[in-house]
């Protein structure tokens, strides 16, 4: 069932209402960021992270960061969509921030406006996957190692190019690959490899997307005394490791259960799980 409102720039609208120009500049050039925020418990979840990657995103695109665009006022307007669309319990909530319209690849200003939406989700908290997921590598298509492959841009056609594939393999998910050859994330997730009790994950400088919940499992890690190393990861890394496991801010831990022909158990994924949960209750 699709949401009725909408937030943008501020204000409560309808979905239905037009707002955006046929101009917009994230439409004509993916002129812009987004994040996927989890709402939960009546919080929004890590919400200080994600206005911190989306500012310094927008930092790093030259876009003008208004200073109203704080976490508290922007957790403020997702409870408020909340309350108006009448959601009962957990939400996805997207957050987009784009330039404004004018000119062609050269902007004409770094002003932005910002649209927040709400997609009500069946479950709560964060819930682990009973079956373990099928994956493999996306290889058609590199991602390149640059001061933008860190952050979440509208410019997702790699995403979708693999999210094809994907579909087409009858696959869970796909890996992708930097232009050396290194598996960095897949195509919505960050991604964890365990092996003998220690905790391997590509390091940003390979050029994966600075998950929000990347770095929620590697404050677990820490308080908890887990080994954790940020190094390139392999075709031999996943398959020499005991379990493998995907991470996002929507639905925290997702386990492997099959890369190629290595099959993985899921015991620290539960692990990490029960500690995101933990998290939920005490916010």
């Amino acid at each position: 069932m699709l949401d009725t409102h909408c937030i943008y720039n501020g204000h409560i609208i309808s979905i239905y209402e037009p707002s955006l120009s046929f101009n917009n500049r994230a439409f004509h050039y993916g002129d812009s960021l987004f994040e996927s925020i989890l709402w939960s418990n009546g919080k929004a979840m890590f919400i200080a992270d994600h206005v911190k990657r989306i500012k310094l995103g927008m930092t790093t695109l030259r876009m003008n960061v208004p200073a109203e665009f704080t976490s508290a006022n922007i957790e403020l307007l997702i409870a408020e969509l909340i309350k108006q669309n009448e959601i009962r319990g957990d939400a996805r909530i997207r957050l987009t921030v784009f330039r404004n319209e004018g000119g062609r690849y050269t902007p004409e200003t770094n002003d932005i406006s910002f649209l927040i939406e709400s997609e009500t989700l069946e479950s709560k908290g964060y819930t682990l996957n009973q079956k373990g997921l099928w994956v493999d590598v996306y290889a058609e298509i590199k991602k390149p190692i640059n001061k933008i492959s860190n952050i979440k841009t509208g410019s997702s056609l790699l995403y979708v190019m693999a999210g094809l594939t994907k579909l087409s393999l009858r696959l869970d998910e796909c890996l992708l690959i930097n232009d050396n050859g290194n598996i960095i994330e897949s195509i919505s997730s960050n991604v964890f490899v365990i092996r003998n009790g220690v905790l391997y994950t590509s390091p940003v400088a390979d050029g994966c997307v600075d998950g929000v919940m990347r770095k929620q499992v590697l404050e677990i890690a820490k308080q908890h005394k887990i080994l954790v190393f940020e190094q390139p990861l392999t075709v031999h890394t996943l398959t020499n490791g005991d379990e493998l496991f995907l991470t996002n801010a929507i639905k925290g831990i997702q386990w492997v259960g099959q890369f190629k022909n290595k099959f993985f158990t899921n015991r620290s994924a539960v692990f990490f799980t029960e500690k995101l949960n933990e998290i939920v209750q005490q916010s």
